[in-house]
């Protein structure tokens, strides 16, 4: 019984001492840790506030999302561009039930810019959800409805959920978290044969995206294309961009460069000139490239390549060569400005393996890729107009 009782009170010290001595080591590193001022009631009522606001802000999305699948822009265009919620709920044949619920969905939109709401219980359209009317062109561009139907997906949503995971992976050169949780790549032949319906969207998406701001890029740079006389379009798609430069340029002499499962899509049109290839290749002679939100979708090493192709295919800078380089430059005055470019990057992040960059990032691959300088030319919101020159 003795040994026993020594035993037990034995074993009582050692863990005693084993608690003080994990103690001991806790107040070090606390010590040693840099000390934070414990917050203020006003400042943690905030950062409750604005900790909702982060973690439910995907729900904006989401209503907007509901608002396009419902039609709700294209029937506001349609009752005069201002209208009430009942009139909404009669103009989409709605159930009555419903009205009440829709009129916080509606609020939703009023408030963050989405829609406006001149008076209380009325909704007009923004030049944001203008965008998201069908049938209405701007700038002789379709609706953007694609877009936001196609980063609000399920694919796009769940490779986002993946991310943690992603980042444990040690994996070289890493897959995209998109290609990670879906076994696809987008754009490609494996995001066809997974959901076509899908496919043909980001198809529809990238289009769209791609399409929008030709016309406003000719107005505001217009001298960007003084003095050229031969100009391709690399990944030009359809050629929307190049029948649009001649159009507004027609002395100039239009190529469009895509891959050929693009090109063979495309019916001739005689105004401009299409050429089934491959930038990372061979790139056909002209005296200026056009590379319109194209670089974005790639890794630096692969813009550098793509980079170097261009530079072959163009004359001295003195002969007028030069690269136009249309897409995100990182880094603005303005917070709503870069968060959305950083926004964008996230995408990239999540569903590609390219990224946006910032003029720094602009002006390695330039370098690298053989470049002897270059110019913002202007940037219109997020995006920036580049000429580089051999």
């Amino acid at each position: 019984m003795v040994c026993v009782c020594t035993y037990i009170g034995a074993s009582a010290q050692a863990v005693n001492k084993h608690t003080t001595l994990q103690s001991e080591i806790y107040n070090a590193m606390a010590t040693q840790s840099p000390t934070m001022a414990v917050p203020t009631d006003a400042q943690l009522i905030q950062a409750q506030a604005d900790l909702w606001r982060h973690s439910l802000c995907h729900l904006t999305a989401m209503a907007l999302r509901c608002a396009v699948q419902l039609g709700i822009p294209t029937a506001i265009h349609r009752l005069g561009g201002t209208t009430s919620v009942s009139d909404l709920v009669t103009a989409l044949s709605l159930p009555q039930s419903k009205m009440p619920y829709l009129g916080r969905v509606l609020r939703l939109l009023a408030t963050s810019g989405a829609l406006a709401s001149p008076k209380e219980g009325t909704y007009s359209l923004v030049p944001l959800s203008y965008l998201l009317v069908d049938g209405v062109f701007i700038d002789g561009e379709a609706s953007q409805k694609a877009l936001l139907l196609s980063t609000t997906s399920r694919y796009n949503i769940e490779a986002a959920l993946g991310l943690a995971d992603w980042f444990k992976k040690d994996i070289t050169p890493p897959p995209s978290p998109f290609e990670d949780v879906h076994g696809a790549t987008l754009f490609e032949e494996s995001m066809a044969l997974l959901d076509p319906e899908s496919d043909e969207l980001f198809h529809e998406a990238l289009a769209a995206h791609d399409h929008l701001g030709i016309g406003t890029i000719l107005r505001e740079c217009h001298d960007l294309f003084k003095g050229v006389q031969s100009l391709t379009d690399c990944c030009g798609g359809d050629g929307t961009t190049a029948r649009a430069i001649v159009k507004a340029f027609p002395h100039i002499k239009c190529n469009v460069l895509d891959l050929p499962k693009v090109i063979e899509k495309v019916p001739s049109d005689g105004i401009v000139n299409y050429v089934a290839g491959d930038l990372f290749h061979a790139i056909p002679p002209a005296q200026v490239l056009m590379l319109k939100l194209v670089l974005h979708f790639w890794s630096d090493e692969d813009c550098i390549n793509i980079l170097a192709q261009c530079k072959k295919a163009i004359p001295s800078r003195e002969m007028g060569g030069k690269v136009i380089v249309i897409d995100i430059v990182v880094g603005s005055s303005s917070k709503e400005m870069l968060e959305t470019q950083l926004l964008v990057d996230m995408l990239m992040l999540v569903c590609t393996r390219g990224r946006q960059r910032d003029e720094n990032d602009w002006s390695t691959i330039f370098t690298k890729a053989g470049f002897s300088g270059y110019k913002i030319v202007k940037k219109l919101g997020p995006r920036g107009v580049i000429e580089v020159y051999p």
